[in-house]
C-alpha cells in the first residue's frame, strides 16, 4: 500500500528534531517513502489519512515489560508485603507460576491492544509461567502476528522452581531464538531471558551463556532491581551483581539490564564500558519502594539508558513524567533531568530496537525509517516548534489521546478504532473468564 498523511503537524524526533507545516508523509509498503511539501505532490495513493488538528511523530517504545502481569490487574487475595521480597513471593511469583499456556497467550494478546491505543508499537517483553514453559514465548509471538505489533520475546531463567524447570526455561529460550534467526521478521525478535543474579546459580549462568553466544543473543535480565538482589549475590559469590553479570559475558550492547536501582560507581563504569542497554522503570520502583536509579550519574559516566514501564502501564508517554519526577525529587532539584528522560524515551528506546531487531531504523520521521507512526489529536494553546517541541511532548502530547496508530506500514488503529481481524470485546470477555479462573488457583 501506498499511504499519504495530510495536514497534520509532522515531529520528526530523531538525531535533529523538527516540528514541520504543511508537509505529507508518504509511506510504501512497510517504509516511510518521503516527506515532502504539501504543494510538490500530486501522486496518487492507495489511502489518505487527513491528520488536521493532529500532531503526526514515531509510535512509542517500551524497552521492559511484563504481558502476563495484565492478569494481575484488581487481584485482591494478595497478602500485604513490608520489602520487595514479600512482594515477589506474595504476588509474582504466586501468580506466574499459575499461568496456562491459554493465559500467556491471552494477556499478550490484551497488553498489545492497550499499547497500540497508546501509541505503543514495539515490546520488549520478558515471560515467566513456571508451570507452562515449553511454547509460551511461541503463544506471545502469535498475539504478536494478531495484533501487528513488534516485540522482543524471552523467557526468565530462573533456579527457584527447581532443576526441571530450569532447563525448560534454557530450552524455551533456545527453541525461540533458533525460531527467529531461522524466520526472519521485522516484528519478532528472541533474546536469552533471565530473572536476576540472585536466583540463579553459576551452573545456570554458564549453560545459559555457552548457548546463547552460540546464537550471538542478547540477555535480558533485572538488575540490581532492589538491595536483595545485591546482598544475595554479594553473600553467596563474593561480588557485586554487575560485576558478576560481568565475569560470564553477559553484559553488552545486545543485553538489557532491566532496573539498575542499586549499583555503584564501578558497576556504573563497568555498564558504560560494556555499551549495556539499562531500562530505566521509575513507576515500578517507586511502587515497589525499591529506590529511584540515578540516571543522573549513570548519564555523567556513559551509561547507555533506555526507558521501560516494567508492565505498570502501556503508556510510555506517562512514564517519561514519572520519570521526570522521580528525578526531581532523587537529584534534589526541579531543573535536573528533562533532557536525559527525552532522551531515553524518544531517542534511545529506538537505538535498543535498532541492536536488537537486527539494525531496524525506527523511531525517526524520515526517508527509510520503519513506518512506526502514530497520529495524536494535540491543537497546542503555545507555540509548537524546533524550540519548544519536547516541552509540548512531555507536558502537553503525553495527556493528548492518541487517534491513529501505524506499524510496519499498517494501520492498526485509525480515529480510536481498532482496524484488526480481531473482536476486542470477544477478547476481554475471554481474559475475564481465564483472569477469574487464575484468581481461583491463586
Amino acid at each position: 500500500m501506498k499511504i499519504k498523511i495530510t495536514n497534520g503537524t509532522l515531529i520528526t524526533l530523531g538525531e535533529k528534531c523538527q516540528v514541520l507545516e504543511n508537509h505529507d508523509l508518504i509511506i510504501h509498503n512497510n517504509k516511510i517513502e518521503k516527506i515532502v511539501p504539501k504543494s510538490s505532490n500530486s501522486e496518487s495513493f492507495d489511502k489518505v489519512i487527513d491528520a488536521t488538528g493532529k500532531v503526526v511523530l514515531p509510535s512509542y517504545i517500551n524497552a521492559h515489560t511484563h504481558c502476563y502481569s495484565a492478569m494481575a490487574r484488581g487481584l485482591s487475595k494478595v497478602k500485604s508485603s513490608k520489602d520487595f521480597l514479600e512482594v515477589l513471593e506474595n504476588l509474582w511469583w504466586k501468580l506466574d507460576e499459575k499461568l496456562t499456556l491459554q493465559d500467556s497467550y491471552y494477556s499478550a494478546l490484551t497488553t498489545f491492544l492497550d499499547g497500540i491505543k497508546q501509541g505503543t508499537t514495539t515490546f520488549f517483553d520478558h515471560h515467566s509461567s513456571p508451570n507452562a514453559i515449553s511454547g509460551s514465548l511461541f503463544e506471545i509471538a502469535k498475539a504478536v502476528e494478531k495484533t501487528g505489533v513488534r516485540a522482543s520475546l524471552c523467557y526468565e531463567l530462573s533456579n527457584r522452581s527447581g532443576d526441571l524447570a530450569t532447563q525448560k526455561a534454557i530450552n524455551e529460550n533456545l527453541d525461540f531464538i533458533k525460531y527467529c534467526s531461522q524466520n526472519q521478521s521485522d516484528n519478532l525478535a528472541a533474546m536469552f531471558g533471565m530473572h536476576a543474579s540472585f536466583t540463579i546459580n553459576d551452573e545456570s549462568m554458564i549453560k545459559a551463556t555457552e548457548l546463547a553466544k552460540k546464537y550471538n543473543s542478547g540477555f535480558h535480565i533485572h538488575a540490581a532491581e532492589s538491595v536483595l538482589d545485591q546482598e544475595v549475590t554479594k553473600r553467596i559469590y563474593g561480588k557485586s551483581v554487575i560485576s558478576r553479570l560481568n565475569d560470564f559475558n553477559i553484559l553488552g550492547e545486545k543485553t538489557i539490564a532491566a532496573h539498575s536501582v542499586h549499583i555503584d560507581e564501578n558497576e556504573i563504569e563497568i555498564l558504560a564500558s560494556s555499551n549495556t542497554n539499562v531500562v530505566h522503570n521509575p513507576q515500578s520502583n517507586l511502587n515497589n519502594s525499591v529506590g529511584i536509579a540515578d540516571i543522573i550519574k549513570m548519564k555523567k559516566h556513559g551509561v547507555f539508558l533506555g526507558l521501560g514501564t516494567d508492565a505498570m502501564t502501556n503508556s510510555m508517554p506517562q512514564e517519561a513524567r514519572v520519570a521526570l519526577w522521580a528525578q526531581h525529587y532523587k537529584q534534589d532539584n526541579p531543573s535536573s533531568a528533562f533532557m536525559e528522560i527525552v532522551d531515553m524515551l524518544y531517542k534511545n528506546n529506538a537505538k535498543i530496537v535498532k541492536r536488537i531487531f537486527n539494525g531496524l531504523h525506527t523511531g525517526v520521521l524520515e526517508k527509510n525509517s520503519a513506518a512506526d507512526i502514530i497520529l495524536v489529536n494535540y491543537d497546542p494553546i503555545t507555540p509548537l516548534d524546533d524550540s519548544s517541541v519536547f516541552g509540548h511532548l512531555i507536558y502537553g502530547i503525553s495527556e493528548a489521546k492518541v487517534d491513529t496508530t501505524i506499524c510496519n506500514g499498517k494501520i492498526l488503529m485509525e480515529n480510536q478504532e481498532i482496524k484488526l481481524d480481531l473482536d476486542e470485546k470477544k477478547i476481554n470477555v475471554k481474559s475475564r473468564e481465564l483472569t477469574k479462573e487464575l484468581w481461583k488457583r491463586f
